[in-house]
């Protein structure tokens, strides 16, 4: 074995040996997909994370941390999936465009559900824009991706920027590729992000959504619009032909 493989051993190793099936049946409701993890405490996860972050802090560079991120996101264990992001969100100071396409693969080699998807949109992929290596028109071929779970990342890291203040019009033109998307994940993603918008720019949010109103999603809508009154909520019925 490699220096690579024999730490994806002793993570395998370790998540076999701290799984409790009363955590794995309590999260098992949350996942339509299935729940495929080996059910471990956050606390003991988060305490085992950064005890591998410091013990190999001198000899893990950013490089290996992309390729043991990808023999864990492989497997599809949540947890898995859960050390790669971290390992690589301890990199953020050394991302580059390289690093963006390489952890962009992940959302279409592994990660298998929103949970995943939504750390990895929390931790690491915010980044790439605050620090102007990516732009969101860089998300667009994302879009395309015939993995809902990577089309879903757009509005999710955007609903993260949007958050910190980024301005809402580079970012309302790529989700624009989305807003007829089939898939719920998306387009609760989708919604998220609107509505957040909304809180901060309400006449640009209301304009976008009175345009798309008749052709998106119904969820869209819906998480789009929670938090307006009964009167506000109205005009984004769906137009009856």
């Amino acid at each position: 074995m490699n220096k690579l493989e024999l730490k994806h051993k002793e993570i395998i190793d370790f998540c076999i040996a701290n799984t409790d099936d009363s955590i794995i049946k309590k999260y098992s409701r949350y996942f339509k997909e299935g729940y495929n993890g080996y059910g471990i405490d956050s606390k003991i996860l988060e305490s085992q994370k950064t005890k591998w972050l410091d013990v190999w802090k001198n000899e893990m560079t950013i490089n290996d941390y992309l390729n043991l991120g990808d023999l864990l996101i492989a497997t599809g264990k949540l947890e898995e999936a859960s050390f790669a992001t971290q390992f690589i969100a301890s990199k953020k100071d050394e991302f580059s465009i390289e690093t963006f396409d390489s952890v962009g693969k992940w959302l279409e080699n592994g990660i298998q559900n929103w949970a995943t998807t939504d750390v990895l949109c929390m931790l690491v992929l915010p980044e790439f824009i605050y620090n102007k290596i990516v732009e969101p028109n860089d998300f667009i071929n994302w879009t395309k991706s015939e993995s809902k779970w990577k089309r879903r990342a757009v509005p999710v890291t955007f609903y993260e920027v949007i958050k910190k203040g980024h301005s809402p019009e580079s970012i309302l033109s790529v989700i624009e590729k989305l807003m007829e998307d089939t898939e719920e994940d998306v387009q609760k993603g989708l919604g998220t992000l609107l509505r957040e918008i909304w809180k901060k720019q309400p006449e640009i949010a209301e304009g976008f959504l009175l345009k798309w109103k008749d052709k998106c999603g119904r969820k869209i809508i819906q998480y789009a619009t929670e938090k307006m009154n009964k009167d506000s909520k109205a005009k984004f019925q769906k137009t009856k032909k």
